[in-house]
């Protein structure tokens, strides 16, 4: 039996622009999914889920089978519960050459379910390092994200991006432009995150930056200009990186933190400007800045869903708890690790 947990993740910088060629940088955070996977002596897939906000359920299929396992829950659910799984399953069988392996597989996250926070990128990645690892074979992060991002696109039939499943691979901050995915260099961040129990319709809010891009060149700018904060966020990272730890650290490290706090208020206005965020996501970033917040702003698609605040101190945590529209809000630190083997 093996356990492997990947991370979740936000968008420091760069969502929507990331379409068009600009990067982005998503880091991972410190929620996890954690899957289980045991092999079986037949070819048959066993499945049970946990702390997926779903309630819990177990379904039991194998590929013979139709499609969908018979189980008498929604099809919604059983997508939401098994398809990245299922999907995670054959990405383990072609790595091992193993194409009639059986398991048994637990999945439990803290990650929210469409949240934004990059909780399918996480359940497939940990889902493909366990499986692996229990036929006998250890994948580098890098085939893992990889895979992982195979897999994702044949579930979000073909709509599914590197960046996520990457990050929640490699953990720390990632830095994305097209299909070109690396790791850079960040400082030890500490980010509240405020969610709103809602989600945007990532298809509709990308199609509507686009026709704005499309009718308006001040709105191309816009993207434009997203792309030219993500780059001075880089910047800043770099610095924060070089900062930390030296003899100087307390006063150059906290003013580089607040440019990169900075840098996300002009992020978020501009996504507000593109017409993605929403009332419940202006007010949770209004109230992590009035309580203190180095920056704040929505992370993923928008429309509903997360916001992202960056603050050491309890004041945002707090503030949000008693925000109109904001149904929970939790503190993660910057996850450095990447998927990763737990203990059983």
């Amino acid at each position: 039996m093996v356990v492997s947990s990947a991370p979740g993740k936000v968008y420091l910088f760069g969502e929507h622009a990331v379409v068009y060629g600009e990067p982005a940088v998503p880091c991972a955070i410190e929620r996890r999914a954690r899957v289980t996977v045991e092999a079986r002596d037949d070819d048959r897939i066993r499945v049970h889920a946990e702390d997926l906000s779903l309630d819990g359920f177990t379904v039991e299929y194998s590929d013979e089978n139709d499609d969908a396992p018979d189980v008498d829950v929604s099809e919604s659910l059983i997508q939401a519960g098994i398809g990245y799984i299922d999907a995670a399953v054959e990405q383990a069988r072609d790595a091992a050459d193993a194409p009639d392996a059986g398991f048994d597989i637990t999945v439990e996250s803290d990650i929210p379910l469409g949240a934004g926070l990059g909780s399918s990128a996480a359940v497939t990645t940990a889902g493909i390092d366990a499986g692996t690892r229990e036929l006998g074979v250890e994948l580098p992060a890098e085939e893992v994200a990889e895979r992982a991002y195979r897999a994702e696109l044949e579930v979000q039939d073909g709509e599914a991006s590197r960046a996520d499943t990457f990050c929640s691979a490699t953990g720390g901050a990632v830095r994305v432009e097209g299909d070109d995915c690396r790791s850079i260099d960040a400082p030890d961040l500490s980010f509240v995150i405020g969610f709103d129990g809602g989600e945007g319709d990532t298809g509709e809010l990308v199609a509507g930056v686009r026709a704005l891009r499309e009718e308006y060149d001040f709105a191309a700018d816009t993207v434009e200009s997203i792309g030219d904060i993500v780059r001075h966020g880089e910047q800043a990272l770099t610095e924060a990186t070089g900062e930390q730890g030296g003899a100087s650290e307390s006063e150059s490290l906290r003013e580089t933190i607040a440019e990169l706090g900075e840098l996300m208020n002009f992020n978020h206005g501009l996504l507000e400007a593109l017409g993605v965020s929403s009332r419940s996501l202006d007010q949770m970033v209004w109230a992590a800045r009035d309580a203190g917040a180095l920056g704040a702003k929505l992370t993923g698609a928008g429309g509903g869903g997360c916001i992202v605040a960056l603050d050491p101190t309890e004041g945002t945590e707090t503030a949000l708890e008693y925000t109109q529209g904001c149904e929970t809000a939790f503190r993660a630190r910057l996850d450095t690790d990447g998927v990763r083997v737990e203990d059983e």
